[in-house]
């Protein structure tokens, strides 16, 4: 698939390093690698904010839809309209639907149908995949 923002490996690489992404950054956001359960950095936040893509700042989610889902990962109930892209995966013996940025393909996790109400969604993503923002006020 191609998406608007395209770079290489060694420029999505220098572009993480600018911007302090955590350890593993590249691996999660580029070859679908996944953090540790309750490792992420964005695992307990709970400001007021939005959630952006580590790699090209797309805005993903707004802090409100996030919830304790219990699972080790950043949680939310709904994405921001046309942010993400959803793929089959097949992967690991199992049949899930992987999450990617609509604007550059990064890896951000994967949602599940066993979310809150009302979207009953659960966008399980990788902290290191994510950005956060929080509104001064």
């Amino acid at each position: 698939m191609t998406y608007p923002i395209q770079k290489t490996d060694a420029e999505w690489k220098a572009l993480l390093a600018e911007k302090g992404a955590e350890r593993g950054a590249f691996e999660v956001t580029r070859h679908a690698a996944t953090e540790r359960p309750f490792s992420g950095k964005y695992e307990r936040v709970w400001a007021d904010g939005s959630y952006h893509c580590i790699c090209c700042g797309n805005k993903l989610f707004d802090a409100g839809t996030k919830f304790d889902a219990g699972c080790g990962w950043p949680s939310f109930s709904q994405a921001v309209p046309g942010a993400i892209q959803e793929i089959r995966d097949t992967s690991h013996g199992m049949v899930r639907t992987e999450t990617v940025c609509a604007q550059c393909g990064a890896h951000l996790g994967h949602v599940f149908e066993d979310g809150p109400t009302p979207t009953g969604l659960r966008y399980c993503m990788n902290s290191a995949s994510l950005d956060f923002q929080e509104n001064k006020g």
